[in-house]
């Protein structure tokens, strides 16, 4: 539907466009066209109502069963749906417990911004079924032991995703940035 909304508002603005570019160029002229072209119309549309009653009248409910079938489902497709929050859904023997993607990314990076030499934490979290999938972007002091630091980094978010929180973890990653060094004076 979407694909349809875009095709079709690529259209209107484009022959919006074109006719704008026309009215700038030739106003006067432009103008004089449509009114004419507008008084054609409207003889014509008198003379076949006169001709043809019925089919006349048909036509108008035509064009509003179009108007009413089509034109209002388009608009009402453009309008914007409230997204489904991302969460892990865990069952237990009493229910069924869900775990946003926000609450466990605040948690993880609050818990791992206490660990010494890191700076900044961004943890981005994606639910699959019952597992996370978890990538974290973070930032360390310059003179960090790479190695050391990354294992730290993935055996506290281990602990966090499942033993704190009772969730499987699924894929992690780890893209680590060193801060700047110090400007020396």
């Amino acid at each position: 539907m979407n694909f349809i909304n875009r095709v079709i508002g690529i259209l209107i603005f484009f022959i919006a466009f074109i006719l704008l570019i026309v009215l700038a160029a030739i106003p006067f002229e432009t103008l004089s066209w449509l009114q004419a072209q507008i008084g054609e119309f409207s003889q014509w549309a008198r003379q076949y109502q006169i001709a043809n009653p019925l089919f006349f009248n048909l036509g108008r409910v035509a064009l509003a069963a179009i108007a009413i079938l089509v034109v209002i489902p388009l608009m009402i497709a453009e309008l914007p749906r409230k997204k489904k929050e991302a969460a892990v859904t865990m069952r237990t023997e009493q229910g069924e417990i869900r775990v946003t993607a926000d609450s466990i990314a605040r948690r993880l990076a609050w818990r791992l911004d206490q660990l010494a030499d890191i700076i900044t934490v961004a943890p981005f979290v994606n639910p699959k079924g019952d597992t996370v999938n978890i990538q974290l972007d973070v930032e360390t002091s310059p003179e960090v032991d790479v190695p050391m630091k990354t294992d730290e980094i993935m055996l506290v978010t281990r602990e966090v995703i499942e033993q704190d929180m009772g969730l499987k973890l699924g894929k992690l990653s780890v893209n680590l940035r060193h801060a700047d060094y110090p400007a020396a004076f």
